[in-house]
């Protein structure tokens, strides 16, 4: 392997809020990779069946897809060193074609992997200390967080830390390897839920007790997908060191009774559905005074060792001053693609992927590269993967905005669309994934094209917009604001609309307004959805405000009016 690509050969400085694997880790991912170096093989060579090496090569991240496999790497909670980007970037010339695609899962997909290569990008990947275990399979995912733990100015307590214990409790947890479904995890430490933690399996919010103690607020059964739910709170306040007994209480439960029998109806928040929450209560609480435990109890060491890990970098003292500059970009691009560290004189910036016309959450390896460089000099070589599909510096001093601005510019990252209307999350759709029943590439292409003016973007105000290709959601479309899924009439592609959907604190599930569009009408569908929120709204409210006020009926009335 490639030492000079380990993370602890980096500066004490650098190494700051991102976890360090160790030589267990390093042998355990060693180990790995020859074990399916192997599996490959033997499929190659025809000894196991594509049915046989599916779960197997699941297991590594590996999807076989429209037309070829894809690859889906883990970035726990978001997390990434310059030394991992720039490592992804050598995977994507590599294996790929020079492009990777980032997800709502705040991981990374290579869509062109040849199998014969895909044991030798999983080594690459464990050069830099990253690995693909976990990404697919029905098994606990990749457990996301807040793009801003650890520099938010409003978080009570640093996820990252919970995030990292549950990464070292579930991986390859030999109760929950072969789960009913897929099982997925979010975690927030700030008062704003910028996790989107009502609509997984299992969300988290931490919070501190009137002692000042730390819990958790444990909200379980909630999900998108074919029956979309809100997830429902199982418990208030779980005590910090009952945590990991109290979800695996939970999986437990889920484990033994969770449909198996029907994959569509297999998720937890079909078992939550059918006992109610209060009698899954029932279950997980009788379950979880049966644990001896003990055994499962944080030890307030072990929490204070992975927080260390984790320790705010130090930094220097600087006042929090108003930066400008002659060119009046910049400030539209720093009042929408900023926001103020929790340390005087630094700020985050948020790094859109999202140019007019291109595709969302797209990044090529030269970029990667180049924000490699950025990242090293302008943010302590550390970056985050968002579950809105753009990146972010963390550790960013002010004075130095208009310099990096400058930079992101010339690498079409600049766009200050952050939190506005052309920030479309977008799967891959069928221009990849072979459950997909439509496009959403196209489709996100041509609203970031009609909405390009970024006048106008600031007009209309916070709007999130998604687009799925199927009924499972990766694009989250049923919590966008406007929603917008693909689907499949006789051979065609048409797109079903939704409103009035919410990701955080108020998580709501939009509404479907009416009949599909065809391709050639969904832009303007949204045009007209804009129009009529744009020609009722009162007193600058947002479009999620007067939606909830309006309701669906002037939307549907003035979309359909034609018909």
């Amino acid at each position: 392997m490639n030492q000079a690509l380990r993370l602890t050969d980096l500066p004490a400085h650098l190494r700051a809020g991102i976890y360090r694997y160790d030589s267990t880790d390093r042998d355990f991912l060693a180990a790995r990779v020859e074990e399916f170096r192997d599996q490959v093989a033997r499929r190659i060579s025809g000894e196991l069946t594509e049915d046989q090496f599916k779960p197997i090569r699941l297991m590594n991240g590996l999807y076989l897809q429209l037309h070829a496999y894809m690859l889906r790497i883990a970035i726990p909670y978001g997390v990434l060193s310059a030394v991992q980007l720039r490592q992804l970037a050598v995977l994507a010339r590599r294996f790929d074609r020079g492009y990777g695609h980032f997800t709502t899962r705040q991981n990374l997909q290579l869509n062109w992997i040849k199998l014969e290569d895909a044991a030798d990008a999983l080594a690459a990947l464990a050069e830099a200390d990253l690995h693909a275990i976990q990404t697919s399979g029905n098994c606990i995912r990749n457990v996301t967080t807040d793009e801003y733990a650890g520099v938010a100015r409003d978080e009570i307590v640093d996820p990252r830390v919970y995030a990292e214990i549950l990464r070292q409790w579930s991986t390859l947890h030999p109760e929950f390897t072969y789960l009913p479904r897929k099982f997925k995890i979010a975690i927030t430490g700030s008062t704003e839920d910028r996790a989107a933690v009502q609509v997984h399996d299992i969300g988290l919010t931490i919070r501190r007790d009137e002692a000042g103690e730390i819990g958790f607020r444990v909200h379980v059964g909630g999900g998108l997908g074919r029956a979309p739910v809100i997830g429902s709170v199982i418990s208030e306040f779980v005590p910090e060191a009952d945590l990991i007994a109290y979800l695996e209480a939970i999986l437990r439960v889920y484990n033994a009774q969770g449909g198996r029998e029907n994959i569509h109806k297999a998720r937890i928040k079909f078992l939550v559905r059918d006992l109610g929450i209060d009698g899954f209560r029932a279950l997980v609480d009788e379950e979880f005074a049966a644990m001896q435990r003990e055994r499962y109890r944080l030890d307030p060491a072990h929490v204070a060792a992975i927080a260390a890990r984790f320790a705010p970098p130090a930094l220097e003292t600087l006042a929090d001053t108003a930066i400008t500059d002659p060119d009046p970009a910049f400030a539209i691009w720093q009042a929408q693609n900023t926001r103020p560290n929790r340390t005087p004189g630094y700020v985050s910036v948020t790094l859109s992927l999202k140019p007019v016309g291109g595709i969302r959450g797209g990044m090529t390896a030269d970029q990667m590269d180049a924000v490699a460089e950025l990242a090293d000099t302008y943010s302590l070589s550390e970056l985050r993967v968002t579950h809105i599909q753009n990146l972010v510096l963390p550790h960013v001093r002010a004075i130095d905005l208009p310099v990096l601005w400058r930079a992101l510019t010339a690498l079409g990252l600049a766009t200050p669309n952050i939190g506005l209307l052309s920030d479309i999350i977008a799967c891959p759709g069928l221009d990849y994934c072979s459950l997909a029943n439509a496009r959403s590439i196209p489709v996100a292409q041509a609203l970031s094209a009609r909405f390009a003016d970024l006048a106008r973007q600031h007009d209309i105000g916070p709007l999130t917009l998604n687009i799925s290709g199927c009924i499972n959601a990766c694009a989250h479309h049923h919590v966008g604001h406007i929603g917008i899924l693909g689907v499949d009439r006789n051979g065609e592609e048409y797109y079903q609309v939704t409103l009035g959907g919410s990701a955080t604190d108020d998580a709501a599930l939009g509404a479907i307004v009416g009949p599909s569009f065809p391709a050639d009408g969904i832009v303007d569908a949204v045009e007209t959805i804009v129009q009529t929120y744009l020609t009722l709204r009162q007193d600058g409210e947002s479009f999620l405000a007067a939606y909830r006020r309006l309701g669906l009926a002037p939307f549907r009335e003035t979309l359909y009016a034609a018909a």
